[in-house]
């Protein structure tokens, strides 16, 4: 199917129509939301399902009761999707989770008002590019990627993907005010030493754990662990388990670029990364 036809845009940035229509995009913008709840931000690829993951089982304390019963789109579902007004989240108890892959500047204005907590995860462009890349080329609700080096140009460019470019959507995010309100967390550190990413979180969230407990979160939410279980998602046009896990947990590795890039084409990315990000320190591997 053509772009256009799967997907709209909405305030300048690419949205699939398989999640999101302008009425549930102008729902979110009149949304309330409450002091003590809790966001996950994330470009696309770079590690959501993981977040929100570890995010439930800090606030559950470990109990991982309500994690197997209850998908993650039910658990911290996404704001800017069109579940959310069927989910009733403004009578749920606090603290409440939300997920969303917004820029910053288009969170809703609640958002700014309040200043509930939010935890922002990066990881390095050239493996989200990767992921992506493989993400769209199984899924219809995108549009085919085409060959990787047409996929490269086209992520580098940002204005046709869906939430946009990931060097705006960074920027945006790492340039908002009121630094206290925000974690900011690297897939990368991540994946070297998930302990201490989980202890971190657990502390910014006013989440007191003891160390046997920040171990027992991060063994279960240790990547091989997280590909054993298959999420609940009904809204994933996926025929089987395998293929689902597949998805959502592909690799989950750092560096995977090196495995697809040519030396050229990496070159390229890097120069085009360093322009658009020379005002904004950040770092990856």
């Amino acid at each position: 199917m053509a772009e256009a036809d799967l997907y709209f845009e909405y305030k300048g940035i690419y949205f699939t129509h398989f999640y999101h229509t302008p009425e549930s995009l102008k729902y979110l913008e009149e949304l309330s939301f409450r002091p003590d709840d809790i966001f996950i931000a994330t470009y696309p690829k770079s590690g959501t399902t993981w977040s929100q993951e570890i995010v439930s089982q800090i606030m559950s304390g470990g109990d991982s009761s309500t994690a197997e019963t209850l998908p993650y789109q039910d658990r911290t579902p996404w704001i800017e999707a069109t579940q959310l007004a069927d989910l009733h989240f403004e009578d749920r108890p606090s603290p409440r989770i939300f997920t969303t892959h917004l820029p910053y500047n288009m969170m809703p204005p609640s958002f700014y008002k309040v200043k509930p907590k939010a935890i922002y995860v990066m990881r390095n462009p050239k493996d989200v590019m990767i992921s992506a890349f493989h993400y769209f080329g199984k899924r219809p609700i995108y549009a085919d990627p085409g060959t990787l080096t047409e996929f490269l140009h086209k992520f580098l460019d940002g204005s046709k993907m869906p939430y946009g470019s990931w060097f705006d959507h960074v920027k945006s995010w790492l340039n908002a005010e009121d630094k206290e309100q925000f974690l900011y967390l690297n897939y990368e550190d991540m994946v070297q030493n998930l302990e201490n990413s989980v202890a971190r979180t657990a502390q910014f969230l006013d989440k007191s754990l003891d160390t046997e407990v920040i171990e027992k979160i991060a063994e279960k939410c240790l990547f091989k662990n997280m590909r054993n279980k298959v999420p609940d998602d009904s809204t994933n046009p996926i025929k089987s388990d395998d293929e689902r896990l597949s998805e959502l947990f592909r690799k989950g590795i750092v560096g995977d670029w090196k495995n697809h890039l040519s030396v050229e084409e990496a070159k390229y990315f890097d120069a085009v990364c360093k322009e658009k990000m020379r005002d904004v320190k950040c770092k990856w591997d």
